[in-house]
């Protein structure tokens, strides 16, 4: 029990510490280069759309601190709706994409590549939220429905089988 409570500790504390920081980390675009092309030992980054490099980074960053503050609301979450957080963090995975791939129209069409991820996500969540005020507003017990409804079919099964 205290190893658990050590890794849930140790991983509240990782999150926490990323969180706080969060405005350190966004501000590193201000340390790439004002200049079109930036080469290191291990890689070449060139801005083909935007001014220079570090307008590149802040692009970049733009997404990619909202998309990790969505991944660490998705994991730690504890409500019966957190899988509508996908739905914002496919956007932001998409506007990465652009970015990324130095796309002249990034923010424009991601939203059409979101439409098939909302209609498997609204579906399953609105289902949830049925049976959940189903058992909690109108008190109806799906389990003891179920079995009730087993109970009618194999009496009705038996019957069957009587007839016969």
């Amino acid at each position: 029990m205290t190893g658990e409570k050590s890794k849930s500790l140790l991983t509240g504390s990782i999150l926490a510490i990323i969180v706080a920081i969060s405005p350190y980390i966004f501000y590193l675009y201000e340390s790439l280069p004002e200049t079109k092309t930036w080469e290191t030992s291990l890689f070449t980054i060139e801005s083909n759309y935007q001014e220079n490099v570090r307008i590149y980074g802040w692009l970049f960053m733009q997404k990619a601190i909202p998309l990790l503050f969505l991944i660490f609301w998705f994991f730690t979450s504890r409500d019966w709706w957190y899988h509508v957080i996908l739905i914002p963090i496919a956007m932001y995975t998409f506007q990465i994409i652009s970015v990324i791939k130095q796309e002249l129209d990034f923010d424009e069409t991601e939203i059409y590549y979101i439409i098939p991820v909302m209609m498997i996500i609204i579906p399953i969540v609105y289902f949830i939220r049925i049976k959940l005020f189903d058992k909690y507003v109108y008190g109806i017990d799906l389990a003891k429905m179920d079995a009730e409804l087993a109970e009618y079919e194999r009496k009705e099964k038996e019957m069957l089988e009587a007839n016969k």
